[in-house]
């Protein structure tokens, strides 16, 4: 890669406009080169991204990349929703990652190109996040809730309480300022009521979301021991002898992987020798809630 090229994509967080490459004497047959190249990668009219740093972003990095450049080519926009969430490093499920979500000039809510602008609240002051302007942390997460509803809402607020980011406080103010209506208000309350910061990750924030939904009472995060000492601390606990684990799978690659994978059946087989049923659960379940109480309802039986 060029070395002025290197320095541009530094300096403005691996994205960029036409204009900026133009400064740096790139020109549009040369920047169609870099695109046949696959040096940078067009995320819309205009705005382009390293691609080797786009090839191994994550949705949510690359959700921040899009909202980086849309910032670039949209001075004085603010990032909220989703956009927002991301830039602030929370994670998003049920949240689109291809729509840049901005707060701007308008009365009315439109969508062009890749960008939904917003009308901005009066009262609302933004902050600067690595850069970007963006609504805090507590209007993000209620507009997340307003847009696409309880879980997605559910999955940013743990991550930002086991954070200690924000506060329910906080997010009655960002309520107030956003002026949302009664039933807005009552899903809200859903989303704080269902929120345990003791929660880790999406895919425990999901499990414990379906076995409320399936009526089953759980746990978070249970320190369990048996005549040995410490066992270790478990996703979640139904009544007293069902430990209920989500397993993301992705952890057990490569050699650390294999290791952690050879820890945790030791874990499992000091849990069932202390007289507690397993069941692991991972991201396919999470959407067959029959096969998740089917297997709950069998490990209770056991316990018993």
């Amino acid at each position: 890669m060029d070395t002025r090229l290197r320095a541009l994509l530094t300096a403005q967080a691996q994205v960029c406009t036409t204009e900026m490459l133009r400064s740096i004497d790139i020109d549009a047959p040369e920047v169609a080169a870099l695109l046949r190249q696959r040096t940078v990668k067009r995320l819309r009219r205009g705005l382009f991204v390293e691609a080797a740093t786009w090839k191994e972003a994550t949705p949510e990095q690359r959700l921040t990349l899009r909202t980086r450049a849309t910032l670039l080519d949209r001075p004085g926009s603010v990032a909220s929703h989703g956009s927002a969430a991301a830039v602030h490093g929370l994670p998003l499920w049920g949240v689109p990652t291809d729509v840049v979500d901005v707060l701007g000039a308008g009365g009315r809510t439109r969508t062009r190109g890749g960008v939904r602008l917003h009308p901005r609240p009066e009262r609302l002051e933004p902050e600067v996040v690595a850069g970007l302007a963006v609504v805090p942390v507590a209007t993000a997460i209620v507009q997340v809730v307003v847009e696409h509803g309880v879980v997605p809402g559910v999955v940013c607020l743990d991550r930002a309480l086991h954070e200690r980011r924000v506060t329910r406080e906080q997010l009655e103010s960002a309520a107030a300022v956003l002026q949302i209506g009664p039933r807005a208000r009552s899903r809200m309350a859903r989303v704080v009521k269902a929120a345990d910061p003791a929660c880790e990750s999406v895919g425990e924030t999901r499990t414990r979301v379906l076995l409320s939904d399936l009526g089953v009472a759980v746990r978070s995060q249970v320190v369990v021991r048996d005549d040995k000492g410490l066992i270790g601390r478990v996703d979640f606990l139904v009544g007293d002898r069902v430990v209920v684990e989500f397993d993301g799978i992705l952890k057990y690659g490569g050699a650390d992987g294999r290791m952690a994978l050879r820890a945790e059946k030791v874990r499992e087989d000091r849990l069932r020798a202390a007289g507690y049923v397993v069941v692991r659960l991972v991201w396919s379940d999470l959407d067959d809630p029959v096969r998740v109480l089917g297997l709950i309802q069998r490990a209770l039986r056991l316990a018993a």
